[in-house]
């Protein structure tokens, strides 16, 4: 039987494009001369089968109420100051106001507020970690496996390791994805790491750039695409390039972090920014991230990704937007211009992420069409540790399969009708698995 679903899964790769070279694999996107996707004996007027994806997007330590809001639907929407970089996405936006996870009410605050996000399961305080599978997991182990890469799993803080007062492990407030009740998806940091998976870029070569070690298959594919083909491709392989050199000077400060967590007989991990590694500037570190996560969808190398912008208890600072406090500190006063300015600087990258993937064709719309982006922090209120309900965004149609362009009021529904994992469930439908209980759910969400 093993054998039989090997062969099936390397039928399915077979189907798919790829430029090789020397120690790298590049994926390609979605091209109308090349069946990248779907039946390759389909009638040539049947339209392909495009693939659907998800990506959760978490900011740590809540937002400023005050200007978290939406009014009205579609083009019309009104937007809060906060939400306003999604402006341009309003017909492809929806804004869900009153969820709650409620095995994370009454705990004890951030790690028992955070660890369980999307897996809805109680959290085991103490030595031993035990939660819930995540659901980006879920669909990691169903239509993950339809693709190279199950799931792609970052972060832009290293975790943090210890226990809080409240006895829960800190890695509950690192960790949103979980391949197990146990165990935490391993979440990785380093842009030039990211990258090199997402191309199977390895060997004594990964230094060199991948674009000239494709060269060869680049030229002869471009014989067999129509114009428009090759001007996509050729703007994609200019995307990648753009991406790479970025990396690049990435990866130089990451090897000379390694060299002084020898010297000094740390681990890299116990190490503060820029000592560890990573980009003091965490606008080019975030921007970075999101690039990789377009490319893997566009190219269908994954079709699910969890971003970890910040953690609970995050120690970023914001001198580019004049807050002097760090996240978990500005939090404490989270109806303040600084913190407002902060929450309204993570929804950008949501923007940002959201206008790359909509700027890729696809079949007869866009990347973003054909994907879910669910935006949520781990409690409303940083200052009053209040989680009784959630921030919610998502952006993208699931190729149709979810309405958007709302916003979806829960509030005095009742506590059996504003669950989280109902939202899960919801979303899993649309995805194609379909579970008859998720977390502590087993009612879809109604309205969605």
């Amino acid at each position: 039987m093993m054998e039989n679903m090997g062969a099936k899964y390397r039928l399915k790769l077979s189907r798919r494009t790829f430029l090789r070279g020397v120690g790298v694999t590049m994926a390609l996107p979605w091209l109308e001369s090349i069946p990248a996707w779907g039946e390759t004996s389909a009638p040539a007027a049947t339209a392909p089968v495009l693939p659907k994806r998800f990506a959760a997007i978490f900011m740590g330590n809540g937002i400023n109420g005050n200007h978290w809001w939406a009014k009205g639907s579609g083009a019309e929407m009104e937007l809060g100051k906060t939400l306003e970089p999604l402006a341009p996405f309003r017909k492809k936006l929806n804004v869900i106001n009153g969820l709650f996870n409620k095995p994370a009410v009454g705990v004890g605050i951030h790690p028992g507020q955070t660890g369980n996000i999307l897996s809805g399961m109680p959290l085991m305080k103490g030595a031993v970690l035990h939660g819930g599978i995540s659901m980006d997991q879920v669909l990691a182990n169903s239509i993950g496996q339809e693709s190279m890469q199950p799931s792609l799993v970052l972060g832009c803080e290293q975790p943090i390791t210890g226990y809080h007062e409240t006895n829960f492990s800190m890695a509950y407030s690192s960790h949103i994805s979980w391949q197990s009740a146990d165990s935490p998806v391993p979440m990785e940091v380093y842009p030039s790491l990211a990258f090199d998976s997402l191309f199977e870029n390895r060997g004594s070569k990964r230094t060199q750039s991948i674009l000239d070690r494709v060269q060869d298959d680049v030229s002869s594919l471009n014989r067999r695409l129509s114009s428009d083909d090759s001007r996509r491709l050729n703007e994609y392989l200019s995307s990648v390039r753009e991406v790479e050199k970025r990396v690049d000077r990435m990866r130089s400060e990451q090897g000379k972090a390694q060299e002084r967590a020898r010297d000094r007989g740390k681990q890299l991990v116990t190490m503060k920014r820029p000592d560890n590694g990573l980009p003091e500037d965490i606008r080019e570190h975030m921007r970075l991230m999101c690039d990789i996560v377009a490319l893997g969808f566009q190219t269908d190398k994954t079709r699910v990704a969890t971003m970890v912008l910040c953690r609970d208890l995050s120690g970023l600072f914001y001198p580019f937007l004049n807050v002097r406090d760090a996240h978990h500190s500005a939090s404490h006063n989270d109806l303040s211009d600084d913190y407002e300015r902060i929450a309204r600087y993570y929804v950008a990258n949501l923007a940002y992420l959201a206008g790359k993937l909509d700027s890729m064709p696809e079949g007869e719309g866009t990347v973003l069409d054909n994907t879910c982006l669910l935006y949520l922090s781990n409690m409303w209120s940083g200052e009053r540790h209040d989680n009784t309900k959630l921030p919610v965004l998502t952006v993208g149609r699931l190729g149709g399969a979810l309405e958007t362009g709302r916003v979806l009021n829960y509030e005095k529904a009742g506590d059996e009708n504003r669950k989280l994992c109902s939202l899960y469930l919801s979303l899993l439908d649309r995805m194609g698995v379909q579970l008859p209980k998720f977390g502590n759910a087993d009612q879809r969400l109604e309205g969605v």
